[in-house]
């Protein structure tokens, strides 16, 4: 009688234990779909990361023939003229004028110019900060607007950009791909769209007035230029010239 006790009540320790596995096992169970979610969201994450740092290190050999911008405004408009040109089929007025107005320290920052930020958060809205690196971030990568998820993103390719690309390279880049006027994308279709001429042919005062449109290209017009166009293309003509006396522009110049 003793043994069937002892059986019995093993027998119900049993069923108590598995009673308590059952109910440890679903109040566990809720968890499990979060689990996966949170798996898949960061594999997804990991996998967003690796493509985009691929396309940013394919664009250091690889030219882009097009962009998020230029697609939407090809889509708008129904045609854009642009065709991409090597820096060597460029006059080197053109890359110094554009230095000159975009971004005078360019070859001595890794991305960000830090004097020009603190000036920009001195003066408010009025003056822009964005340096070249990340001005062909923002137009080969992203897409346009002032939104912080935009800013943050930039924020994050800029580095990666300056890591892996040359300096001539992000130039060349630029050149090729920011917008002269509505439609109008490279100095290729800019110097003939304006001018008449190939990239290679401008002058001086043609390279100046091409990188004088470029804070507001669609209200602009280089070769009808108003009188504070002159002015503003005569500031970067002489600020060409002194780039290149004092070395300023040493790195994207063989």
């Amino acid at each position: 009688m003793a043994r069937a006790k002892s059986s019995g009540k093993s027998k119900k320790k049993t069923r108590a234990k598995g009673e308590d596995g059952l109910k440890s096992a679903l109040r566990r169970a809720p968890l499990r779909p979060l689990r996966f979610v949170l798996r898949w969201t960061l594999r997804t994450v990991l996998v967003a990361v690796f493509l985009l740092v691929a396309w940013v290190l394919s664009y250091k050999v690889i030219d882009p023939r097009t962009t998020p911008y230029i697609w939407q405004e090809s889509r708008r408009l129904g045609a854009v003229d642009h065709a991409w040109v090597p820096m060597e089929e460029i006059a080197p007025v053109m890359a110094r004028s554009v230095v000159a107005a975009e971004d005078a320290n360019y070859c001595l920052h890794w991305g960000f110019d830090m004097g020009a930020i603190r000036a920009a958060l001195e003066e408010g809205a009025r003056r822009g900060a964005s340096t070249i690196s990340q001005q062909v971030v923002k137009n080969a990568f992203l897409w346009q607007g002032r939104d912080w998820s935009r800013k943050a993103l930039e924020a994050l390719i800029t580095p990666l950009v300056e890591a892996t690309w040359s300096k001539r390279r992000i130039l060349e880049v630029y050149l090729n791909i920011v917008e002269f006027d509505e439609g109008v994308f490279g100095v290729e279709a800019a110097a003939r769209h304006y001018f008449g001429v190939g990239p290679e042919a401008l002058s001086a005062v043609q390279a100046a007035r091409l990188a004088a449109v470029l804070p507001n290209p669609k209200a602009r017009n280089a070769a009808r230029p108003t009188a504070s166009l002159r002015k503003r293309a005569a500031s970067i003509l002489d600020g060409a010239e002194t780039i290149r006396r004092d070395g300023r522009a040493a790195c994207f110049e063989d």
